[in-house]
């Protein structure tokens, strides 16, 4: 690994006295919790806490004949045991569908199945117990009558006319299509010198964070208030949702995240447990707990990423690219996942193929099917991944026929720097990019030439090496455009209220959580800067609907670029309340005061007037010293919505360096590089952070992850013993290396950056084995990469 890249920080300073932006801080939250302080859900106990279990349908597709409850109910500590039936008269179906994906349907869907169940891990019956162990075992004393029904597990026969269909009142297993054509997509092929194209094929994979999904459903039937603690990416959203499902006033409902062990997407979804949980204790008036166990979350989290796409791309003779073309084909599972929708991610795949490059020509279908598997929704990186590894392999073939360096090639064919703002084909708005410097700074950060030669080198002695690129653009600070335009009740903005205490040190809440990214951190650093104080007089308050301004929570990259500039925003109007007070206080002219360093100081000499804390202390406890009419306003909130573009996005390049061992098919990863420009970078040790986790998630799915099923629609991989997440000791020295292009949409000029990596180490570990691969006339375009599939494309295995 690489120290945090110095080269970004050369941008000009936000404040006269930037100590803490754009540097390598450790995160406020580090030590608390790597000496085991931290408070994660499953650490909390509440008086009469009862703990729930699920019998979750065995098979994938089965018709509930009969539940028979008696000896279950004479296990001890069984408090309740309830059906689908009985929880509906309690909370309402919900339909996941978005108004701008247009003709998009899916079936109601409720928190336990009714008469049918339509995967393998759907919730069908909850047994309640006053402790985890005896939930356990009176479930297996459960007895559940089903009926196997045929199971759709093949996307490709999804809309066949003689494959059944799902849901009968929907008509077909088609939840959502799309088609986008620009008009002279045939010309263009028609006209090409070259014209290269290829099938690819993404396994379906899951997030497996460190802390399973988990919740503790509070009903005080006293006060008729509703808490929900929650391991939860979106406080908010889930307050609306719980809110609305269960007929209460929204101001009865708080959810509260506290730290949260990871998450990559996959609690920002509103799980049929969820609901289930929450019924539970409002049934039962009293507390209930909720933690999935590592095997019911391989079956019930949701899974992502499940494409096959027939791509092709036309380019000239002199290496301009013309056209894509793309036919892609989802599986989603048996219901759109609530609020987001399913379809997103091949919305977005269609949105983004060919996103760095110039070309005025494309066309795109999309079909999104159900099947009897797990339901699929946004997992990190929502797309991005698929249309990246799509876009690079097909630029890879056409370069080879062309004769051209793969990294000369897309030289020639990125947007250029000066070309922005940029409409791109498939319409997408981009502001400001920096492909071209991302690719200067890539050549001489990897020593491209050196690593050619010795590659070739190798070559002759029977050693394969390849060196694969991925240039990608990534969606992040997201707008309305995103849920708002289709109805969903999902917040494009956030807010941040400052204040300052007696003490003299800051109070800042904010509506975006921390699920391990270092948000916290940053927050923390904006403040100081903003206000002028020292980071330690910073202090956080974080995901709890009750005592934050409302937001969107954590997802699509959208924490420092939207949550940050709340921040900075509240901490700027602060300050200069914090001036008028002082002014007050000493009888000067504001312009001649500033806060610097933990106390108001002359503008002109710099002598220290009057610390924070004895402006706060005359402030809130001497008010009456203070001028007859003037009120000290010590606590300010503000708002922050991007409003100027859909999305704002960033850009980057990534490379490989791995061998393959041709006899064996195992591809060894030897180093991968990154040049990101997430706009301004906040914190280098952090974004760093964010970048080689992402890398290495994204690896996973290029080499090792993949949901395995049977034409059954049974799992076959559902365990950490047997899902492939990536080790450490298989991963390569990873260096990252940053351009800074701030957005103009904000003070703050911060993009997002927790994506990205997930979106490009795919294409670029897969152009690598091609490389490889390429003496000896082999490709693999199915993902994840395994050791079968490259000695199939070597012939070796049939």
């Amino acid at each position: 690994m690489n120290a945090p890249d110095k080269a970004a920080t050369g941008l000009p300073p936000l404040t006269d006295d930037q100590r803490y932006i754009g540097q390598p801080i450790v995160r406020s939250s580090a030590r608390r919790l790597l000496e085991g302080r931290g408070q994660y859900l499953d650490d909390i106990q509440l008086p009469r806490m009862a703990h729930v279990v699920y019998w979750r349908c065995p098979v994938a597709h089965a018709r509930i004949i009969s539940i028979s409850r008696d000896y279950a109910r004479m296990m001890p500590g069984v408090v309740a045991i309830v059906d689908g039936h009985e929880m509906a008269k309690v909370c309402k179906p919900w339909v996941a569908t978005l108004s701008h994906l247009a003709g998009m349907k899916s079936a109601p869907q409720y928190p336990l199945a009714l008469d049918r169940a339509c995967w393998q891990g759907e919730p069908v019956v909850a047994i309640v117990a006053d402790s985890r162990v005896e939930a356990e075992d009176a479930l297996q004393y459960l007895q559940v009558e089903w009926e196997a029904l045929p199971a759709l597990t093949d996307m490709e026969t999804a809309l066949a006319p003689a494959t059944p269909v799902l849901h009968p009142a929907l008509g077909d297993n088609l939840c959502f299509t799309r088609d986008l054509d620009t008009g002279g997509v045939d010309a263009a092929f028609a006209e090409a010198a070259v014209v290269a194209e290829a099938t690819f094929h993404f396994g379906r994979h899951t997030g497996v964070p460190l802390e399973s999904r988990c919740q503790i459903a509070d009903w005080q039937a006293g006060d008729a208030r509703l808490t929900v603690y929650h391991s939860q990416q979106a406080p908010h959203m889930m307050q609306d949702l719980y809110a609305r499902q269960f007929d209460l006033p929204e101001a009865a409902v708080r959810v509260i995240c506290k730290d949260v062990g990871g998450s990559f997407g996959i609690k920002v979804h509103a799980y049929p447990d969820d609901f289930a949980t929450v019924a539970l204790s409002i049934m039962l008036k009293r507390p209930v707990k909720f933690v999935a166990d590592r095997l019911e979350s391989f079956v019930s989290d949701i899974h992502a990423r499940e494409h096959r796409v027939k791509a092709r791309i036309a380019a000239s003779a002199d290496g301009l690219i013309t056209a894509f073309e793309i036919d892609d084909l989802t599986g989603i599972g048996p219901y759109s996942m609530f609020p987001r929708t399913s379809a997103i991610e091949g919305n977005q795949v269609v949105n983004l193929v060919g996103g760095p490059y110039k070309h005025k020509q494309y066309r795109a279908h999309l079909d999104v099917v159900f099947q009897n598997k797990t339901p699929t929704c946004q997992y990190r990186g929502v797309g991005h991944p698929i249309a990246c590894a799509v876009t690079e392999g097909l630029v890879d073939l056409a370069a080879q026929k062309l004769g051209l360096d793969p990294l000369e090639f897309r030289r020639r064919n990125v947007v250029p720097d000066n070309a922005y703002p940029y409409i791109g084909a498939s319409g997408i708005k981009l502001e400001i990019l920096s492909h071209e410097a991302c690719l200067d700074r890539m050549e001489s950060l990897m020593d491209y030439a050196a690593l050619r030669a010795e590659q070739a080198a190798l070559r002759a002695r029977g050693i394969y090496r390849g060196i694969g690129f991925a240039t990608l653009i990534e969606l992040t600070n997201p707008g309305s455009a995103f849920y708002g335009v289709g109805g969903a009740r999902i917040s494009a903005q956030d807010g941040a209220t400052v204040r300052l205490e007696p003490s003299g040190s800051i109070v800042v809440a904010v509506g975006v959580g921390e699920q391990g990214q270092g948000t916290e951190g940053i927050y923390a650093q904006i403040a100081a800067d903003t206000v002028g104080v020292s980071i330690h007089q910073v202090r956080l308050v974080t995901g709890d609907t009750d005592a934050t301004p409302y937001g969107g929570g954590t997802w699509a990259s959208r924490g420092a670029g939207i949550g940050g500039e709340a921040v900075l925003q509240a901490c700027r109007a602060l300050r200069t309340n914090i001036l008028l007070v002082a002014g007050q206080i000493l009888q000067r002219d504001v312009g001649q005061l500033a806060i610097y360093r933990d106390a108001i100081i002359d503008h002109d000499t710099d002598a220290v007037l009057l610390p924070l804390a004895e402006l706060g202390r005359i402030a809130y406890f001497r008010p009456d010293t203070l001028p007859a009419g003037f009120t000290a306003e010590l606590m300010v909130t503000r708002h922050y919505a991007q409003r100027d573009y859909p999305f704002i996005f960033t850009n980057g390049v990534q490379a490989s360096y791995v061998e393959v061992d041709t006899e064996t098919g195992f591809v060894k990863l030897l180093k991968h590089w990154a040049v990101e420009d997430c706009g301004r970078v906040l914190n280098p040790m952090l974004v760093d952070e964010q970048m080689r986790g992402a890398i290495v998630q994204g690896i996973g799915g290029a080499l090792f992850e993949e949901c395995l099923y049977d034409s059954d629609g049974l799992m076959q991989n559902g365990s950490m013993a047997d899902y492939l997440v990536p080790m450490a000791g298989e991963m390569p020295d990873i260096v990252v290396a940053h351009v800074e292009t701030p957005t103009a949409t904000s003070v703050l000029g911060a993009k997002g950056a927790g994506e990205a990596g997930t979106a490009g180490a795919p294409a670029a570990v897969m152009n690598a084995i091609n490389d490889a691969l390429g003496p000896l006339d082999a490709q693999v375009f199915s993902q994840p990469c395994t050791p079968e599939k490259i000695l199939r494309a070597l012939g070796k295995v049939v």
